[in-house]
């Protein structure tokens, strides 16, 4: 009946935003790969993952395999990862979502260790698209990038359909943006978003904020 369908959606919701992260990151992957004409995008809104909890353990595997894809190997391309230290940047890069999605749990109740992979993504994405993917400040980015996710510093978690109003306009307006307003207004949006999370994490995106 409808009553199961709702409900259904309301647990699955949160896996599918996940599976629709895996695609976009799988899509990146392709398009780094092939050379296509579309431009990569693995980030379009950094807050993706925090949107709703997960509701099973299989839920919150396939988020950190959608956000390894996407924010991990997805983004190492988009360093254009050519000769001997492009290549080691990249693996860094790589290594440090894998150990920042595996290991940097605090134990404190919405509090991450570790710059959280989306924020780091969304940086390095924003960069390229309004940079035309200028390797040097990109590669410049992503070993800052690299040193705050390995760092043991605290970031605050927010699920940001729990959080303030002012929060969920950000973040509808990071939907919004990807999907109608131009690609330099996108990546200009996600950016100004990623870099206030970095500079200013507890002092806007506290819970307690």
């Amino acid at each position: 009946g409808r009553g199961r369908a709702l409900e259904f959606l309301r647990k699955n919701a949160a896996n599918g935003i996940s599976v629709a992260n895996l695609l976009a990151g799988l899509s990146s992957i392709l398009c780094s790969v092939n050379r296509a004409g579309l431009t990569p995008w693995v980030s379009p809104v950094p807050g993706a993952h925090l949107a709703l909890p997960l509701a099973v353990p299989t839920g919150a595997k396939l988020d950190d395999f959608a956000d390894f894809t996407t924010f991990g190997l997805g983004t190492a391309l988009l360093l254009q990862p050519q000769g001997v230290l492009g290549g080691l940047l990249s693996l860094a890069y790589v290594l440090a979502v894998f150990a920042r999605l595996c290991f940097f749990s605090s134990g404190i109740p919405f509090t991450y260790r570790g710059l959280p992979c989306p924020y780091a993504s969304a940086l390095l994405a924003s960069t390229f698209l309004l940079t035309g993917g200028h390797v040097a400040l990109l590669r410049v980015a992503a070993t800052a990038m690299t040193l705050f996710m390995a760092d043991c510093g605290c970031y605050p978690h927010d699920r940001v359909l729990e959080s303030q109003l002012w929060k969920k306009l950000v973040y509808a307006g990071g939907v919004v943006a990807v999907l109608l307003a131009p690609t330099a207004v996108a990546a200009v949006y996600c950016l100004a978003w990623a870099t206030s999370y970095i500079v200013f994490p507890f002092a806007l995106w506290s819970c307690k904020a």
